[in-house]
């Protein structure tokens, strides 16, 4: 028997993979993403960007719809909706990242939900998971072919790559795509793949996640009627592997309907931010507020304004070295900024962004005082890098700090407890505090869900809308 291609282990395990192959601590780490996703998409549609996204995607109408994150009134074409929905996940920088570098989560639930509610015969809660985890392992997969990966990108925005990959193949599991037609999806969502760094830090990038879940969908839907790409798309040089120029595939193990099969979300657990930053920010953020509380252990009444030097010893990463950010989302990409902001707060949160803090004359003077260093050993990867602040006060006192592993990291995460708080802080700025907890309910125990659409329901009930009818999710539905 010949030995099946990359890309063909690919569609064999997205067709083949089942519920029963989902493990207990997959199944609980992929309702943490869910949730994290749900609450900070729901954050995402209170900015610019999801307006404009909502206003372009209302010209297009089609029989099939699907609902969009709070806003009762509106509902779009599955894609359209996809696209929309995945702008507010990433509106804000808010949501997950794994490691190699991506956003897993954002390109993957807004597309199945939108698909979900599109589709005659509902998919259970826990079809949902099924097809949610395919997609983060087909993410994973790729991401480890390749040692270039495991860095913080340079050249282009990774879940525009492997997020328009993981799409394609979870709607083709949820899609119930045969192999052939899974390995079509994926050969279809390669042409749909990239975006450069240059737009990092601007209103464009939160359409790297909104497109590369809408792709990603069109590309399974394609598939479905019969469109065809490269059977080859993983393999072949000029394939995948234009993305990664030290990319080695290998085969997908074989996927027996009955043997235990060993996911990549096993091995590897998510970050999820506590503050809507890029992720480095958080390393940087927890070193400065330990400088700070040493400062102010020693003199309670310091004026942290006054700070003579501040020296950030960071990995060397140009898109996120940014002296005198101008914009949120320079911001939110902007070592100077974020160490500045927890000096003087104590802490960087959502409102730290609002043009109000960021206008501070404190702040603009504290930002020229900051001076950046790349030590050697400090490797530009999320699971390498560190922080280190050292502040020179103006009686002449150094304070240092140091993170190496900040609170929120896979190797440290989140609390049942924070994540939850996490998720309810950011719902409740749109929708009832019922719907938030109702949302929680239903994450709680989705596989037993026998309709996962539901979710959508709740992610309607705005809290300045009225509504006739409200019925909420309990353990006993």
């Amino acid at each position: 028997m010949l030995r099946k291609s990359v890309t063909e282990s690919f569609g064999a395990a997205i067709s083949s993979l089942n519920a029963a192959h989902l493990t207990d601590g997959v199944v609980q780490r992929s309702k943490r993403m869910l949730l994290d996703t749900l609450g900070v998409g729901l954050l995402g549609t209170t900015t610019p960007v999801f307006h404009v996204a909502l206003e372009y995607s209302k010209r297009y109408q089609a029989k099939e719809i699907s609902s969009v994150w709070g806003r009762p009134e509106s509902s779009l074409p599955p894609h359209y909706a996809t696209f929309v929905n995945g702008a507010a996940v990433h509106a804000m920088d808010f949501d997950d990242t794994w490691h190699p570098a991506t956003h897993p989560s954002g390109a993957l639930l807004p597309a199945l939900l939108a698909l979900a509610e599109s589709l005659p015969s509902k998919p259970s809660g826990l079809e949902l998971l099924l097809a949610f985890n395919v997609g983060l392992e087909v993410q994973g997969r790729l991401m480890r072919f390749s040692k270039e990966a495991h860095n913080i990108p340079r050249r282009f925005h990774p879940p525009t790559v492997v997020g328009v990959m993981g799409s394609a193949a979870a709607t083709a599991k949820l899609l119930g795509l045969s192999p052939t037609q899974s390995m079509a999806a994926l050969a279809i969502a390669c042409s749909s793949a990239g975006a450069p760094m240059a737009n990092t830090a601007t209103q464009t990038k939160p359409l790297h996640l909104a497109n590369a879940g809408r792709r990603g969908l069109e590309a399974s839907q394609l598939a479905l009627l019969g469109l065809e790409g490269n059977k080859q798309i993983l393999d072949l040089e000029s394939g995948f592997r234009i993305f990664y120029e030290d990319y080695v595939p290998h085969h997908l193990a074989e996927v027996s309907p009955t043997a235990p099969y060993r996911w990549v979300l096993e091995d590897q657990d998510i970050a999820f931010k506590r503050f809507p930053a890029h992720l480095a920010m958080h390393w940087v953020a927890d070193a400065a507020v330990k400088v700070r509380t040493k400062i102010l252990d020693q003199d309670p009444n310091a004026d942290l304004s006054q700070i003579k030097r501040i020296t950030v010893r960071v990995p060397l990463s140009r898109y996120i070295d940014r002296p005198i950010p101008d914009t949120e989302h320079q911001a939110r990409h902007s070592f100077q900024f974020n160490c500045c902001s927890a000096l003087l707060d104590g802490a960087v949160t959502v409102e730290s962004f609002s043009n109000n803090l960021m206008g501070r004359k404190a702040l603009k003077e504290l930002l020229l005082k900051v001076h950046l260093e790349h030590p050697k050993d400090n490797q530009a990867s999320f699971d390498k890098m560190y922080c280190e602040v050292l502040v020179e006060t103006a009686q002449g006192r150094t304070h240092t700090a140091r993170c190496n592993t900040f609170y929120g990291h896979w190797r440290k995460p989140l609390t049942r407890e924070d994540l939850e708080k996490k998720f309810k802080a950011n719902a409740s700025s749109v929708l009832t505090s019922d719907a938030a907890d109702g949302i929680v309910q239903i994450i709680d125990s989705l596989e037993t869900i026998p309709d996962c659409s539901v979710l959508g329901s709740y992610m309607q009930f705005h809290k300045h809308t009225p509504h006739k009818e409200k019925y909420f999710y309990t353990a006993s539905v």
